[in-house]
Order: structure tokens, then sequence, then C-alpha cells
């Protein structure tokens, strides 16, 4: 397969990017800083590396990255720090989904194209009506206002739900939500469901990146996995061990 990665660079894309690469896959990752991925990935055989903002690219450009992929994942995100929380750009995740989604319908694939961003279990499928308490709602409502990369995971998302849809012919897509996400360095046994299990404000679960990385890849390259999860916005956590 062929698969373009935003975001390779970051803390979880690095994983994808070598979890896909490991598995034979052929991979384009487009980063601002090539240095930041390992040199065991940068020089790897299988990687195609595309140095550029995805927002400054032009849309002939993304269109040519994105031809012929099979697959196109979204790992961005705003760094933790004050840039990152409240500066430009905004809408970053969001932008970036809708602009790769333009650039695979400029290519008009003969078989749909899979989508799969990374997300948050703090941004709820809409399409569920999943429950949320009171109190949530109100912490909810106040990271709306005062983080806005909250505001811009629920538009990603909300992007892939609304204006694409279930029944697209061209492009099909699934929303991985994990929750709070720590580092481990090899992939442990983890659940994933429909909708959270727990409070992801009052009772976080843990969901380490490099499992993130690995279900990722699996409904990339597992076509029963990818049937079984497309269209929905599954929620991923580590399993604790008993």
């Amino acid at each position: 397969m062929n698969i373009l990665i935003a975001g390779a660079s970051g803390a979880t894309g690095r994983l994808l990017t070598e979890e896909l690469l490991n598995r034979g896959q052929l991979v384009k990752a487009i980063v601002r800083t090539p240095e930041k991925l390992p040199a065991n990935l940068r020089n790897h055989d299988n990687l195609t590396v595309i140095q550029a903002s995805i927002l400054d690219l032009s849309d002939t450009e993304l269109a040519r990255y994105v031809k012929g992929c099979d697959a196109v994942a979204s790992c961005l995100g705003h760094n933790m720090d004050l840039k990152g929380l409240y500066g430009h750009p905004r809408k970053l995740v969001t932008d970036a989904v809708r602009r790769l989604s333009d650039a695979i319908r400029a290519n008009r694939p003969e078989k749909p194209t899979k989508f799969v961003l990374m997300n948050t279990v703090g941004n709820r499928n809409r399409d569920l009506n999943e429950p949320v308490s009171f109190a949530q709602k109100i912490v909810l409502g106040l990271l709306r206002l005062l983080l806005p990369p909250h505001v811009d995971n629920e538009q990603a998302a909300d992007y892939l739900r609304s204006k694409i849809g279930p029944k697209d012919k061209e492009i099909e897509w699934v929303v991985v939500r994990p929750d709070s996400l720590i580092d481990e360095d090899e992939v442990t046994a983890y659940g994933v469901h429909l909708s959270p299990i727990r409070s992801a404000i009052f009772d976080p679960g843990q969901t380490s990146r490099i499992n993130v990385g690995h279900f990722m890849a699996d409904l990339i390259t597992e076509d029963p996995i990818w049937q079984k999860w497309k269209g929905q916005m599954p929620v991923i956590y580590n399993e604790v061990p008993v």
C-alpha cells in the first residue's frame, strides 16, 4: 500500500510511520523538520520525506502528493505551549483534514481512499448521542472557550463525520480517540470501544502512543478491522494488567 502521513514527526506520528514501514508499506511523510524523524526512519528505503508545512502547500502540490495513495493518516496536533495553544494556525487539524480531503477528491480515485484521523476521547461522537454528565458538559464548555485546540479537534472530526459522511464514494474515514496519552516502548494489550467507557474528565484512562500507532496501522492495512470501524470514532484504552 501507499500511505501519506501528516504529522509524521510528532510523538505518535513517528510511531505510526515506523509501524507501517515495519509492515513493508510505502510511506510518504509530510514534515516541516525532517531532522525530527529518527535516522532509521529518515533513511528507510520505503519512506519518502516531503519537507513542507501542509497548510503552505498549494492545492496542486498536495493533490500530487496524495495521488496514488491508498490511505491518508493525520497525527497532527498543537504543541502544548503558549504558542501552540493560542497562536496560529488555530485550525491546524481541521484545515489539514479539509485540504487532504479536497486533494483526494481532486484525484478522483477509482476506489475509496482511507482517511484515519487521530483525535481525542474528549470529543464525543454526536452521531451516537454519547451520554455526558452535566459536570463534564460544563468542563467541556470551558475547554471550548479557553483552549482553541479542543475546538479544532472537534471541528476536524465533524468535518469527516458531517461533510464527508458515511457513504462517500471517494473517502472512507475513521476517527481514532485515545485517552490520556503516555509513552511506552512496546505495544501492549489494548481495548477498542465504540464509545468511551469512562469519563474523560473525571475518570480518565491511559493510552500509549505506540498502541495508537499500532491500531491506526491495523486500520490501514487490515481490511476486516477497517470494515468494522469505518465511519465511526472508536475509543482506544490500554488494558490494565490483572
